[in-house]
């Protein structure tokens, strides 16, 4: 038997898998997220112990004997939280999340000192990365840097917790900016750039290698029969690329979460930061993976339904009725889908959403048209970006909730111009993902080739070569709109 453990933002969710990946048992515990000051995040460690704890009781309530049988666990989790702990192992203060924006003047300090940071890291530096985070509790909160004995980011938290030992992987590793990315271990120069040394980071495995044992008196609370070993894990996008059996470079997915993400493996490391590409080892040794992030998708869906009073089904009722009319689709809006700024490719923290080209016959059909295309042509630029240096991949999967639309599903292969496959839905993507990875400590599989399966694919989806050039014609006019707010876009929040 295998848990996996997925460390999210709002919950701490786990499941229990048989030597066949079979899901016997599920979990989740929830968490809260502390805003104490606008564009701060943080969240207390001791809630992702206490949910973990939650869950393990849970699945050993439903499935007790099969539970006690365990022999390795993974782990996933959210990606750049800063997590001090002290040399006595006590945390330090709340862990700082991925989604805090605090540190942007630190950014550019971290770039600004004589070492190329992008080259080295693969990556543009931004608040959401764990190393600038540091740099603003140096300037910021002193006391607290000067107790600093090991950063750990989230899952490497909560796996000290249980082991006592310090352990970081490949994948989470690579979005703290202090990670050599081709080289895959630690870099002295970019620590320097946050004023730490090695001595300040966990030992670095691969997400399949053994990091630590289970305490004995976890063993004995819980009743595990072995001696359970935890591995390297993975950041949370790898995590569910492992979960899917995304590991090779012909491979991709599309999340339509609330977040927008396209992520595909490389079998080299190669980046593009002149278009915020993330650049990343992916959870298995010898593998890369290249990713682009939109801040706001499915979330813009939200929004826009919440404010013209219909609900996200009825919305893709009307939308795919608009859509088939040409006439309507030539005349229609258009919408910004940077309701909290954006990612890939622009790094801009002052761009916000607007709807553009609103006529008097402009309806809330037409706005929920143009914010599902809005967040489609964000998709698009992700994937631009990513073949300005990488065009391996061939299948495309579509995760998320976005991807139980038919319609935008048929949008989306048009825009592209490529075929694109539903998977099977999983919440529990990512704790499979780590689970497998957990199944590689384990002596009595002989063939560990096989741990790793593509994900099943529900139906595929072709283009609609009418549509191909008219979505095109609009996203060009969509980028200009993008260059022209660009201009004004900070005086708006001063």
């Amino acid at each position: 038997m295998y848990i996996g453990i997925d460390l999210g933002t709002s919950s701490v969710k786990m499941i229990l898998t048989d030597s066949d990946q079979n899901i016997i048992a599920t979990a989740s515990s929830g968490l809260t997220v502390q805003s104490p000051k606008d564009g701060y995040s943080e969240q207390n460690p001791k809630e992702w112990v206490n949910a973990t704890m939650e869950c393990f009781e849970s699945l050993k309530s439903q499935k007790p004997m099969e539970f006690c049988e365990t022999i390795s666990i993974g782990i996933s989790g959210h990606m750049h939280g800063a997590t001090l702990v002290d040399k006595n192992g006590e945390v330090i203060r709340p862990c700082i999340l991925w989604n805090d924006t605090r540190s942007h003047e630190e950014c550019i300090e971290f770039e600004n000192q004589g070492i190329d940071v992008r080259s080295i890291s693969g990556n543009i530096t931004m608040p959401g990365f764990t190393a600038p985070k540091i740099n603003w509790i140096k300037k910021h909160e002193s006391e607290n840097f000067s107790k600093i004995f090991k950063v750990l980011l989230p899952k490497d938290y909560l796996r000290f917790y249980l082991t006592g030992e310090y352990f970081s992987e490949m994948s989470d590793a690579s979005g703290t900016l202090w990670l050599d990315i081709k080289k895959r271990e630690w870099s002295e120069n970019l620590l320097s750039c946050s004023f730490l040394e090695v001595k300040h980071m966990p030992k670095l495995v691969e997400g399949n290698e053994e990091a630590g044992i289970l305490k004995n008196k976890f063993k004995e609370k819980f009743n595990f029969k072995n001696n359970v070993t935890i591995v390297g894990g993975a950041g949370d996008n790898a995590a569910a690329a492992a979960g899917m059996g995304i590991t090779e470079q012909n491979q991709s997915f599309i999340s339509l979460g609330t977040s927008g993400v396209f992520f595909t493996p490389t079998q080299n490391f190669l980046s593009n930061t002149g278009d915020a590409v993330h650049s990343f080892c992916h959870c298995l040794p010898n593998k890369w993976h290249l990713m682009s992030v939109m801040l706001s998708a499915s979330n813009c869906l939200d929004w826009v339904c919440s404010i013209t009073n219909t609900s996200i089904s009825e919305a893709l009722t009307n939308v795919e009725k608009y859509f088939s009319d040409t006439n309507d689709l030539s005349n229609s809006s258009f919408f910004l889908p940077y309701l909290s700024g954006e990612r890939t490719p622009h790094n801009d923290p002052y761009i916000r959403g607007s709807f553009h080209s609103m006529k008097t016959t402009t309806n809330a059909t037409n706005l929920q048209y143009a914010v599902i295309e809005g967040i489609s042509f964000g998709i698009l630029d992700g994937v631009n970006s990513i073949l300005k240096v990488n065009n391996n991949f061939e299948k495309i999967f579509m995760v998320g909730g976005g991807s139980k639309s038919k319609f935008w599903i048929e949008l989306l292969a048009s825009l592209l111009n490529r075929k694109l496959s539903v998977c099977e839905q999983s919440e529990f993507g990512a704790a499979l993902g780590v689970a497998r990875l957990a199944m590689y400590v384990d002596k009595n599989i002989d063939t560990k080739e096989n741990i790793i399966k593509e994900i099943n694919v529900s139906k595929s989806f072709n283009p609609n070569e009418d549509k191909i050039d008219l979505l095109l014609k609009r996203y060009n006019i969509w980028r200009d709109i993008y260059s022209s707010n660009k201009k004004i876009a900070s005086n708006l929040l001063a």
